[in-house]
């Protein structure tokens, strides 16, 4: 494997959680700082030594609500 992906959305009681897409891999962490350490420690657990993809990339969904 090459790349994993995860999609990080904001968590409604603070901070921010990651799942993987086709990983049962998920994380979370109070600041994109945390959260991205998390998720390297997260991979490097989920995968046997030698086997974990080169890039980890982050897709981060984020809501905002515009009201008149």
């Amino acid at each position: 494997m090459v790349e994993i992906l995860f999609v990080v959305d904001e968590a409604p009681e603070g901070g921010f959680t990651a799942r993987a897409v086709g990983e049962s891999i998920f994380t979370e962490g109070d600041t994109l700082e945390e959260l991205r350490a998390n998720v390297r420690s997260a991979v490097d657990c989920h995968f046997d030594d030698g086997q974990a993809p080169r890039l980890i990339r982050l897709h981060i969904v984020r809501d905002e609500i515009l009201a008149p």
